[in-house]
């Protein structure tokens, strides 16, 4: 699929961004996945609507496929400071797409080992053995 060149090259503001954002969510809220499940005695098909986690990445998309922007990487490195102004809407951007991922992964709406990985979370634990290890003397070894 091949979208047409994007013509603006910026997001004028950081609250336009959070615009855009809210679009995103909204959008995917209103347009869920489905599972296609059989069920009954008689087999009947049902699509089952299922609520889509929200991402940097899927917004990022978003924003694309609207021509509104095809990345925000510049916006995320910040080189220079030139989107110093753009970085708290970010963060809170990344911040709701994290907790909407983890509520739902909490809730088993969401694969919470898939999400795990995503949000970068891993279960670990310190273990601390002492061992002691003697010589044994006086065998033979042939």
């Amino acid at each position: 699929m091949s979208n047409p060149p994007i013509k603006q090259k910026y997001i004028a503001s950081s609250e336009l961004m959070w615009q855009y954002f809210t679009e995103y969510v909204q959008h995917e809220q209103s347009n869920p996945m489905y599972k296609v499940e059989y069920v009954g005695k008689e087999g009947d098909k049902v699509n089952t609507p299922l609520q889509v986690p929200i991402t940097f990445e899927g917004f990022e998309c978003y924003l694309a496929d609207r021509d509104i922007i095809c990345h925000l990487s510049a916006y995320v490195t910040n080189k220079d400071g030139a989107y110093d102004s753009y970085v708290s809407i970010l963060t809170r951007i990344r911040q709701n797409c994290f907790v909407q991922n983890f509520k739902g992964a909490s809730v088993g709406l969401f694969n919470a080992n898939i999400i795990a990985r995503k949000l970068h979370l891993k279960e670990q634990q310190e273990i601390e053995a002492n061992v002691k290890i003697e010589q044994i003397t006086g065998m033979e070894i042939k």
